[in-house]
């Protein structure tokens, strides 16, 4: 809606005033991410641009860092290690995350805000807190696992960072799915126990294509923070388990290398297209539960 007729002069002020600050908060936000993505395409070894990009040269521009991150070695085998590592996470957390999010949504389960806060909490307490807690959680597992059970310590390696990365997950399934569960009406399992469905049943036939959104939801958020995280996996992980985002934040330290500039914008467009699947769920999910018109 826009400004009505009869607005006062303040009205008016704030009106436009608001609008001037939500576009001055998207440009700092926004402007990061827009300077990355033609700074990927330099044909040069630097961070800058060079007088043949401002000039808008076609021999300033080069695809050869992108050449790089899909033809070196490092690089592949640290996507190869996100690729196993993400997909493995948000499995664990969709489970889980979905299973604490409809036992909370019960009316008679005690204490629910309490036990809400403490599900939550990998989300709130800073991560280098969470960071150093895994470690030594996850260093006796692992020693645990190789000894006791005689497991081989890089397979170790990996089921440390994706427990880990798992209880990051988490807190995202279980505050999608409890937002789904908001307008769920409870009058449907009812009926089909009613008719006879076992709760298994019920749950899957009936509850699942309901909150279904919100799981899928949930679980690209918890495939987006193992995909990007890189404190933790620091902590947890060992060389062999060198995630993406542990390379680049190598690269950085080590050896500069424009290639981090382009796998940041490979990133950026995966986040892009993941959180518009994200849009699109929510707006189905609204449909289905009755809050907007279809």
């Amino acid at each position: 809606m826009g400004l009505p007729p009869y607005a006062t002069t303040p009205q008016r002020i704030w009106y436009y005033s608001f609008r001037v600050i939500c576009a001055l908060i998207f440009i700092f936000l926004i402007t990061p991410i827009i300077v990355v993505m033609p700074l990927s395409f330099n044909a040069e070894n630097f961070f800058t641009f060079t007088p043949e990009m401002l000039r808008l040269d076609p021999d300033g521009y080069s695809l050869k860092h992108y050449q790089d991150f899909f033809t070196n070695n490092e690089w592949q085998r640290s996507l190869k290690n996100s690729l196993i590592i993400a997909p493995f996470a948000t499995l664990i957390s969709v489970s889980l995350g979905t299973l604490a999010a409809i036992g909370l949504s019960q009316s008679h389960v005690p204490f629910k805000g309490t036990i809400m806060a403490i599900l939550i909490s990998p989300m709130i307490v800073p991560l280098i807190i969470s960071a150093t807690g895994m470690f030594f959680f996850y260093s006796t597992l692992g020693n645990w696992l190789e000894t006791t059970l005689g497991l081989d310590k890089n397979f170790v390696g990996y089921v440390k960072v994706i427990l880990a990365h798992a209880v990051l997950g988490i807190p995202f399934v279980i505050i999608t799915v409890t937002a789904t569960l908001v307008g769920f009406d409870r009058s449907l399992t009812r009926a089909a126990a009613n008719m006879g469905a076992n709760p298994v049943t019920t749950f899957f036939r009936v509850q699942m294509p309901l909150i279904l959104p919100g799981v899928i939801s949930g679980g690209l958020f918890a495939f987006i923070t193992s995909f990007d995280e890189v404190v933790v996996v620091l902590f947890v992980g060992s060389a062999g388990q060198k995630t993406l985002p542990w390379q680049m934040f190598t690269g950085l330290r080590e050896q500069i290398s424009p290639t981090i500039l382009a796998v940041a914008t490979l990133l950026v467009g995966i986040s892009i297209i993941l959180l518009t699947v994200v849009e699109l769920l929510r707006r189905r999910s609204e449909r289905l539960r009755g809050i907007v018109e279809s």
